[in-house]
């Protein structure tokens, strides 16, 4: 899926929500668009990589996303959610889970006026459980909502996979000259204390894994393997819809 690693650029040409009239919202809405939603955050990710790496990696699969299927509109990123773990962290903005969780429902209830299916992609750990309880209520009244959560092996935050996956985004964004080994214990070790005192009980540089070694390849191919994982979710969710009605 070479086409996957320029998605950004061309779902940027005619697929974001924001840059449509009314009228032409409308008009899409009608052909039975799905609107994609990148949930990110603007938290610590280690002294090497920028706060927005949540952002930026959710919005890039949503861009991508749309770029291979001609029904997927992108929506404007959501840049904040539960970070509270990260607190301690200079440049860390969380809004915590109750705002999240009401954000994303009143969101939700705006957006389906207009669309049927609403796509929410997640990047962050810690808007999981807010996510959840959001989807729960919006799907029983009624709406079409769904959370897409990536799955793959790797680091758990600011390590190897992020920042092989950042290189290959925006690589002159990357200080890996500044990139620094962290708490490498597995989730399950790691999760009581995280819950209890945060980040940065256990990690002073607030990585999670190992980022030294992390390529613009490698992170190529991880970006490759999830747009291919969102690309078949979606489409066990929603199948495509037919040119026709896409006015493709």
């Amino acid at each position: 899926m070479s086409e996957s690693v320029t998605g950004h650029s061309r779902a940027a040409t005619g697929c974001l929500v924001a840059d449509l009239t009314w009228p032409q919202a409308g008009e899409r809405a009608a052909a039975a668009a799905l609107l994609a939603v990148a949930v990110g955050a603007t938290e610590q990710h280690g002294p090497h990589l920028p706060l927005s790496t949540d952002t930026d990696i959710a919005a890039a699969l949503c861009a991508r996303l749309a770029a291979l299927r001609p029904d997927v509109l992108v929506a404007p990123p959501i840049p904040y959610g539960a970070s509270g773990e990260h607190a301690g962290f200079p440049g860390t903005l969380s809004i915590g889970q109750a705002a999240l969780e009401l954000l994303i429902v009143e969101l939700c209830r705006s957006a389906t006026d207009t669309f049927d299916r609403i796509l929410l992609v997640n990047w962050h750990g810690g808007n999981l459980e807010p996510l959840r309880r959001a989807e729960t209520l919006l799907r029983g009244e009624s709406r079409d909502v769904r959370v897409y959560l990536p799955r793959y092996r790797g680091d758990l935050h600011a390590g190897r996979s992020e920042t092989a996956v950042q290189l290959a985004l925006t690589p002159d964004r990357v200080a890996l000259d500044r990139a620094e080994v962290g708490d490498v214990r597995p989730l399950a070790q790691l999760m009581p204390l995280l819950r209890g005192a945060g980040v940065r009980s256990v990690s002073a540089n607030g990585v999670l894994g190992d980022p030294t070694g992390a390529s613009a390849a490698e992170g190529a191919a991880l970006l490759d393997h999830l747009t291919t994982d969102l690309l078949e979710r979606t489409r066990l969710w929603w199948p495509v819809t037919s040119p026709e009605r896409t006015g493709t």
